[in-house]
């Protein structure tokens, strides 16, 4: 029986990867990725032609089963996301949990994980605090907008470019105008940019400037 490695892979420059990791890369017997197109960037700039399989949260369902089999006969394989470390938002939680339920080893990697730099850089206080990934879209938004109304912790959140105004908006609404809210944008990458103020004078700013790439939030907890 083999192990599950579980590689995270760089959230923009290609150079935050670890030795460890690409070593991985190159030993194992098969590769699952998100996409196994922009995977195949990684792999070719690294030299590693091991087979990659996609495996992402459209179809983890179905192939859980079928991964868990190679592994018991003898398949080494590591899971990839697009970036980051794999289960945090993004697929892995349910064949890690299905590797642990079969006895199958299973070996995380340390490496990139986006709201850990956007944490750091946000001068908020971080000896304390929560991820919360994506807000819901629709159903349930409003019933956990209030509920972390109270949280005294510093909280981190996913957005998308396109969805951020409004959720800073809800912020506001929620959490108040003069909660303290640092925005990181595209970490690591070429445009990187973190804006810091209050929730109003954060929305102001992107609601003047459309954001674009990757973007994590963190907010202030209540005083």
């Amino acid at each position: 029986m083999s192990k599950l490695y579980i590689v995270p892979t760089p959230i923009g420059n290609l150079k935050d990867i670890t030795f460890r990791a690409i070593e991985v890369l190159k030993d194992v017997d098969l590769i699952l990725a998100e996409d196994t197109r922009t995977s195949g960037k990684l792999l070719k700039h690294y030299e590693i032609s091991t087979h990659m399989q996609s495996h992402h949260m459209h179809n983890e369902h179905k192939t859980v089963e079928n991964i868990i089999q190679k592994l018991k006969s003898g398949t080494s394989v590591a899971l990839i996301s697009d970036a980051g470390t794999p289960a945090i938002s993004d697929p892995g939680f349910l064949l890690s949990r299905a590797c642990i339920e079969n006895g199958i080893e299973v070996d995380c990697l340390p490496g990139a994980t986006a709201f850990v730099p956007a944490l750091v850089n946000s001068g908020l206080p971080n000896d304390k605090f929560i991820f919360e990934g994506f807000l819901p879209v629709k159903k349930g938004r409003q019933t956990r907008l209030l509920l972390l109304a109270e949280e005294t912790r510093t909280m981190i959140f996913y957005e998308s470019p396109h969805k951020l105004v409004k959720t800073l908006g809800h912020f506001c609404e929620y959490f108040g105008e003069n909660r303290q809210v640092s925005v990181s944008r595209e970490l690591t990458k070429l445009f990187e940019e973190t804006i810091r103020g209050t929730a109003k004078t954060v929305l102001e700013h992107y609601t003047n400037k459309a954001p674009k790439g990757e973007i994590v939030i963190v907010v202030g907890g209540k005083k």
